[in-house]
């Protein structure tokens, strides 16, 4: 069974689920956390879109270091900017995906902290794991949005918001 086809239609699918949300982002709660220890609503939206430029980075790099600094993070105000970031992560990682071949996928790929590594996969599960990630940080900001009143568009069929549910 080849992998690649399954990885571009997940991550296309996850694209069109989290434009929904990114959507009604609204920018007047960039500051909102519901907890000191939780990302404030944009940082947290930061950081699902970088997510979706991660295959990209990951079929192009061997590894993300910390210590060395290969991490820098994105910085934005607005919704605008937000879906732009999105739009443009998904795009590298959509192209890299129609561009590469299985055997691209069994190269190794490690999450490091200078000699510590932290996470260790070969480049088909480092992948999965973003979009793993993808899932986990939306559902997270569906919780901002609900604790704001905000109706959340459906992700894996109808929220309890749709009417038709």
């Amino acid at each position: 069974m080849e992998t690649l086809p399954l990885l571009r239609k997940e991550l296309t699918q996850e694209f069109e689920t989290t434009k929904e949300f990114f959507n009604i982002y609204p920018d007047e709660l960039n500051e909102y956390q519901p907890h000191e220890k939780s990302m404030k609503m944009i940082t947290l939206a930061i950081h699902i879109a970088e997510i979706f430029g991660w295959p990209a980075f990951m079929m192009t790099t061997e590894k993300l270091d910390f210590a060395a600094g290969d991490y820098v993070p994105t910085f934005l105000n607005t919704k605008a900017e937000l879906q732009q970031k999105f739009e443009e992560d998904y795009q590298k990682s959509k192209e890299i995906l129609e561009t590469i071949n299985e055997e691209d996928l069994l190269g190794s790929w490690s999450i490091n902290n200078g000699e510590q590594v932290i996470a260790s996969f070969n480049k088909y599960e480092a992948i999965r794991h973003g979009l793993n990630q993808i899932a986990h940080h939306r559902a997270q900001l569906g919780v901002y949005y609900r604790l704001n009143n905000i109706a959340l568009p459906g992700s894996y069929g109808p929220s309890a918001d749709d009417g038709s549910f």
